[in-house]
Formats: C-alpha cells, sequence, structure tokens
C-alpha cells in the first residue's frame, strides 16, 4: 500500500460542470469519444510517490473532463503499483461514475519471470489482463492493448488473444501500441476479420520523434483507427524546464532511463529556444504548444499527458484554448525541427 493513506483526502464529489469547457474527438470510426488531453499514470503512481498527490491529480483531471485514463501492467515501480493506486482511488472516489470513464491497460513489456512474462502470447496477454483487472479491482477494461509489437509470435496469434478478451468480457475495445504502418494494417486486418476492429493506436509521437508521420498516419486514416500520442513533450525537453540547466527535481537528473543529460545537447536547446519564442508570440507555453501542435493532425485523437502535480495538469488543459496554428507559425516550426 502507498504511502500517506492515514491521511485520507475529503470525500470526492466531482464536478457537476467537469463536461463545459473539455473537447472531445471520435476516436477513428467508433462510437467513442475521447477527450483531447487523456491522463497517463506511467510515472508519479508507483509504491514510493505521494498517494494523496495522486489522488488529486486523478479527481483534478475528472473535475476537468478527463475521462480517459491510461495504465498498463508494468507501470510502477514496482511493476504493478500504478494499476494498485489507481485501483485504490478508483474504489474510494471514481466507482460511482465507472459508466463515466474509459480505462485502459496494456501488456507486452516484460512483467514477470519466466518465458510467459513477456511480449505477445496469447498465454502472456490473457494472464496480465486477468492480474491488471484484480489490481485495480475492476471487472473489465475499456481498452486493453498489446503494449508493443513481438517480432517471434504471430501476429495472428496477439491478436487473437485480444480479440478472446473482448469476448470474454474482461475488454470492451483493444489497441495496438507502437506498431509500424505495415504491421497496423496487418493486425487491423486481422482484427477485423475476427469481428473486433482495431479502435485505437499508441504511438510515441512529438515535435522531436515524427516517425509516425512516414506512413502511420495515413493507415490509421484509412483504417478508421483512432490514435493517442504519448510523450508529447519528449519527457519534459518541449517545455522551458532545461533552458537554464539540468534542475536537481528533472527526469535527466533524477531518472535517466528514459532521458539522459547527455540528449540535451546544445543544438537541441536551441531549437527549443526557437519554439518557445513562437509559443510565447501565440501566448502558450512550450508545452501547450507542443501538445496542440500534435491535435493539429485529424487522426490524433487525444494526446497523452503525465504529471507529478496538478498545477501541471490544468497547464496542459489550458492548451487547449488556442487550438489553431496560422500557416507562417507551422512554417516556422518546420524550419526549425529540420
Amino acid at each position: 500500500m502507498n504511502v500517506s493513506v492515514n491521511m485520507r483526502l475529503p470525500n470526492y464529489v466531482a464536478a457537476p460542470d467537469r463536461y463545459d469547457t473539455m473537447k472531445y474527438r471520435r476516436c477513428g470510426k467508433s462510437g467513442i469519444m475521447l477527450p483531447l488531453i487523456s491522463l497517463g499514470l506511467w510515472h508519479n503512481f508507483g509504491r514510493s510517490d505521494n498517494f494523496n498527490t495522486a489522488s488529486e491529480i486523478v479527481r483534478t483531471a475528472f473535475d476537468n473532463g478527463i475521462t480517459h485514463f491510461d495504465l498498463a501492467n508494468n507501470y510502477g515501480p514496482p511493476y504493478g503499483a500504478s494499476e494498485e493506486t489507481f485501483g485504490e482511488i478508483f474504489n474510494r472516489d471514481l466507482k460511482s461514475y465507472r459508466d463515466e470513464l474509459i480505462i485502459s491497460s496494456k501488456a507486452g513489456w516484460d512483467m514477470w519471470n519466466g518465458p510467459y512474462g513477456n511480449f505477445g502470447s496469447r498465454k502472456y496477454l490473457i494472464a496480465s489482463c486477468d492480474q491488471s483487472l484484480k489490481r485495480m479491482g475492476l471487472d473489465y477494461v475499456d481498452i486493453f492493448y498489446h503494449h508493443r509489437p513481438d517480432p517471434d509470435t504471430p501476429l495472428e496469434e496477439t491478436m487473437g488473444a485480444l480479440d478472446h478478451l473482448v469476448r470474454q468480457g474482461k475488454a470492451l475495445y483493444v489497441g495496438i501500441s507502437q506498431y509500424n504502418a505495415e504491421d497496423t494494417a496487418k493486425a487491423a486486418n486481422i482484427l477485423k476479420d475476427l469481428g473486433t476492429p482495431c479502435l485505437i493506436h499508441q504511438p510515441r509521437y512529438n515535435m522531436f520523434d515524427r516517425w509516425v508521420e512516414d506512413g502511420l498516419l495515413s493507415v490509421l486514416g484509412s483504417e478508421g483507427i483512432g490514435s493517442i500520442a504519448f510523450s508529447p513533450l519528449q519527457q519534459g525537453v518541449l517545455t522551458n524546464k532545461y533552458l537554464n540547466g539540468l534542475p536537481e527535481d528533472s527526469r535527466a537528473v533524477k531518472d535517466d532511463r528514459y532521458l539522459k543529460a547527455a540528449q540535451i545537447t546544445p543544438k537541441v536547446l536551441g531549437k527549443v529556444r526557437l519554439l518557445n519564442e513562437i509559443a510565447q508570440n501565440r501566448g502558450q507555453s512550450l508545452a501547450q504548444m507542443a501538445i496542440v501542435w500534435l491535435l493539429r493532425n485529424p487522426e490524433i485523437t487525444t494526446v497523452l499527458v503525465g504529471v507529478s502535480k496538478t498545477s501541471q495538469l490544468l497547464d496542459n488543459i489550458k492548451a487547449l484554448e488556442v487550438l489553431e496554428f496560422s500557416t507562417e507559425e507551422l512554417e516556422k516550426i518546420e524550419i526549425i525541427l529540420k
């Protein structure tokens, strides 16, 4: 159990105006609408993180119309801890609002020892979903993803496992993450034949990581698949955080698994400064502009953000106040990024 559990927050009642300002977008050709910003629990919901802070983030998200909460079996640390934290928050605060929520989880990365705790076998995916449901105290997840491509397991087996989870009632929809354009098209066709369409694709996508533009976005559009972009701020690089050095509490200093200090080069910072100038002229922070730059693509249904405090989340939501770009702004951004 997480720290701070003995210092409970007051009983939660959702804000009555929670749907007044959030904008929603249809997920591909499905019946599902997702908020333009979704909350990811990859970081800051582990066992060593403050439980009350995590609770406040989730409450703030829902109070502002964020209905989609994104998890995975190995989010933590340790593995499974984020689902446990969310499960406790859900059962205390959000259980009565279950039908207003889209809760997703995933499996595909290493989770437990032995040959059956990784990648994309039928055994691993079905066992993972069962474990995730137990950790969160849920009867079903709204979306269950295969978290990454498996070079060795046939796509038919992996997609068949996703279809099976839907037929069991353990997931309402299924998705994939980090698949390239060719494999996305193959997976979508297999799922379509099975009768369980692929609802959504979760790719890493931001101003500095644009691989999805090399065919994947076109496939998503033609197949009617929605998408949720993760790592929109390049682990904090696309903010003003590193413009004056490396803060002691930054990810590059505290945890260099996903962002190393050596990656924040003078060339990168030069681009960040120029992008920051454009954002300021738009009346936005760089982080806000980086989020809405992704949403300029009709194929991007929602942007997945992760935050360590509620003020960051509110700042991200404020980005939606200025969604449009001028042609001149987009041209300047392209010149900087190239």
